[in-house]
């Protein structure tokens, strides 16, 4: 999975990339479903919303066939990201550039992608967004919403009345930044930017060759 910047908290000149673009995700897709958070409802260790996971096309349809998912229209898709940013959870969606089949809206508690970092602290549980948050010192007014209330992998810390961000380990979500009332942060382009593969396959296959277990799926598929 990859985090998905909040769309707000992105600038118009920054948008490149339909696959940034959590809006887009949606209206590029053929058919929505709308679903309870399965690692909330399982974990169950905060009161964030469970109903904001969103599914795309064919997945989308099998699971309301089976009554696992409601269908919702693209307006209704938005409404949800809406609340799910409000409520200061994370976009995640599949890690490529090809069309989304999931996006999900992660909290640091329940959450099995983001307690990948949070719990196991496994730097490679998940792929940040291209961004990462920068303060404006001038600006900051040390109301400390950010790193309080909206950072979930507590990368914002107050030093001496002022936000301080570790880029290190800010994921790029754009919290921080649409929910700064003095609009003190802004989303900026990382040194280095991390690869998206171009197709799920291909996510599929580079995942294989690291685990080293290309060759043995390989030999399984010609069965």
């Amino acid at each position: 999975m990859r985090v998905v910047a909040v769309e707000k908290s992105v600038t118009a000149t920054d948008r490149i990339h339909p696959y940034e673009e959590v809006y887009a995700l949606i209206k590029s897709a053929n058919y929505i479903a709308v679903t309870n958070c399965a690692c909330r409802v399982s974990v169950a260790k905060c009161d964030k919303p469970k109903d904001v996971c969103l599914i795309f096309d064919g997945a989308a349809e099998f699971l309301v066939e089976r009554g696992f998912a409601r269908h919702i229209s693209k307006d209704e898709g938005i409404k949800v990201l809406d609340r799910a940013e409000e409520s200061g959870l994370v976009h995640t969606s599949n890690n490529s550039g090809d069309r989304a089949s999931v996006i999900c809206n992660c909290c640091p508690c329940c959450c099995t992608i983001l307690r990948g970092r949070t719990q196991l602290k496994h730097p490679h549980a998940f792929e940040p967004s291209r961004f990462e948050a920068r303060i404006n010192d001038a600006e900051c007014t040390g109301c400390g919403i950010c790193a309080d209330e909206r950072c979930p992998m507590k990368a914002v810390e107050m030093r001496e009345g002022a936000a301080v961000v570790d880029t290190k380990e800010c994921i790029g979500c754009g919290l921080c930044a649409s929910g700064c009332p003095a609009g003190a942060i802004e989303m900026i382009d990382r040194n280095a930017v991390p690869g998206v593969p171009a197709t799920t396959q291909e996510m599929a296959v580079k995942v294989l060759q690291e685990k080293g277990r290309l060759e043995r799926f390989m030999k399984v598929m010609r069965k």
